[in-house]
């Protein structure tokens, strides 16, 4: 005869790994309390289970709560279930609970203890965990070694990483994905790319960490020298291969690498199923200039989000389209697709290359009476050069006023560059002063003030702007008026050295 209370455990068992799990927690919750079956650990840590796999550790909790002598089985369910699902500073909250009711960890306590910690981004709470892994004995298990590893990677203590990753006797491909990751993010290309060469053994991870960190730190041919021996060791690229590659193509100009990538996206159905490779694909062509190509591939494509959207917007606007650009903003605004700040750049970018002043000025406008998006430094300042290149420089100069933030440089400089193209010699000083006022250390600011008293033949103003560069300790950079980004950063550094 079978036992009822076995028969009402596998019955739970059953509801729980059912097709219906998600919409019956109640229902089987219920079972569990109406057949007595609440303070089986056993059975609450399935429960436990299957409520983070539905990201739904508050139900979990709830019951927890009530369980009169939890065993370390359940107590490792819950750990593990905060370590995967908010919050999860909750784990170690419970695994002080644990050490309160003198249950002792074992191997599987401590690798989602470690991941919590690494999903904080808590350095001196991970310190502590790995500490008591160290007094437990447990530092020699492999899933326990890479939470360890992951912890120090995550926080930026490559030190601390590399004397654990060096004392590994066996070192799998994970373990050495993380450091490679981890020497990249903190600024040492370089000794994870020496890492990426030592690797026995790949995976498609390992290729595309490398790519990746290679082309967001401005290496693209290097990034697509490891892509190429990526195919040569016949690697299929993924999505993620995809996305890292094709910025890099652009920056290039490399368009037959992107022209295979996109065949090759094509074959594998990437295109039709990953959104974030049609958006790479749709800058891709933009930044090529390919706008017939790029708009093929948006209709194409079978799913859209609003990075689709403001990919095509704004490579319409940088391609001197705007009116198209403007075109597929107004399509956009009937779908269910809800534009957000990058989308209002794009548009209002378009009308300023369209020189559509009154579609800028609705465009503006719209953002807060409509959509509910407060403008920001950005959106004022694609309005400011909407109304700076169609002369309304008056306008512009209000709007900056206006504005519930301070100015930035690039503002001051779009109405001065307005004012030097229409002629408006005293706004244009007044733009050259704020610059200088914004950006004391910059040279070019104070070139551009002197140019413009100098073309008037105020010579005495052009001496005042000397006098000025002098007291300020600021050195014209040689054979130069507009000046480059290292030049600046030079200069500025120089200047609050002078000032402190």
């Amino acid at each position: 005869m079978i036992n009822p209370c076995r028969e009402a455990e596998r019955r739970v068992l059953r509801l729980l790994h059912g097709p219906k799990t998600r919409t019956q927690l109640g229902q089987i919750h219920a079972h569990l309390l109406r057949h007595g079956l609440d303070q089986l650990n056993q059975l609450i840590s399935h429960f436990v289970s299957v409520c983070y796999s539905l990201n739904k550790m508050h139900y979990a909790n709830l019951i927890f709560q009530h369980t009169h002598n939890p065993n370390i089985l359940l107590f490792n369910a819950m750990i593990k279930g905060f370590s995967l699902c908010h919050p999860f500073e909750k784990s170690l909250h419970i695994f002080s609970d644990m050490k309160r009711r003198r249950v002792w960890p074992d191997e599987y306590t401590f690798a989602p203890l470690l991941k919590s910690c690494s999903n904080i981004c808590h350095y001196s709470l991970g310190r502590c965990v790995h500490g008591e892994v160290l007094r437990m004995g447990f530092e020699w298990f492999g899933s326990i070694r890479v939470g360890i590893i992951e912890l120090y990677v995550t926080c930026g203590r490559m030190g601390d990483a590399q004397h654990v990753f060096d004392e590994m006797s066996r070192r799998d491909v994970i373990v050495w994905n993380l450091m490679i990751r981890g020497f990249c993010k903190s600024g040492s290309v370089d000794t994870g790319l020496c890492l990426f060469r030592k690797m026995g053994e790949r995976n498609v991870v390992s290729w595309n960490s490398m790519i990746s960190c290679l082309a967001q730190c401005g290496r693209d041919s290097e990034a697509l020298g490891v892509f190429n021996e990526m195919r040569e060791q016949s690697f299929e690229p993924d999505e993620a291969t995809v996305v890292s590659v094709l910025p890099a193509c652009a920056r290039l100009g490399d368009g037959d690498v992107g022209k295979w990538i996109h065949s090759y996206a094509d074959s594998k159905g990437l295109l039709q199923e990953v959104v974030s490779v049609g958006n790479s694909l749709v800058s891709f062509y933009c930044k090529c200039g390919d706008l017939d190509a790029a708009s093929s591939v948006f209709d194409r494509m079978a799913q859209k989000n609003v990075v689709t959207w403001n990919s095509l917007i704004s490579g319409y606007a940088f391609n001197g389209r705007g009116e198209l650009g403007i075109n597929l903003f107004e399509e956009m605004m009937n779908t269910d697709e809800k534009p957000n700040d990058a989308t209002f750049v794009g548009a209002l970018t378009c009308c300023a290359h369209a020189g559509l002043v009154e579609k800028g000025r609705d465009l503006f406008a719209s953002m807060t009476e409509t959509h509910r998006i407060e403008p920001k430094l950005e959106h004022y300042g694609c309005m400011v050069d909407v109304l700076g290149r169609s002369g309304c420089l008056k306008e512009a100069h209000d709007l900056i006023n206006s504005m519930p933030m301070k100015p930035n440089a690039a503002l001051w400089g779009a109405l001065l560059g307005a004012c030097s193209t229409h002629g408006e010699v005293k706004l244009a000083e007044l733009a050259a002063k704020e610059l200088i006022d914004v950006e004391p250390w910059n040279s070019g600011n104070y070139v551009l003030l002197s140019n413009i008293y100098a073309e008037e033949g105020r010579w005495d103003e052009v001496e005042k702007v000397r006098d000025l560069m002098k007291e300020n300790c600021i050195t014209k950079a040689p054979g130069q008026s507009a000046i480059g980004k290292d030049v600046y950063d030079e200069e500025r550094q120089s200047y609050r050295l002078k000032q402190a």
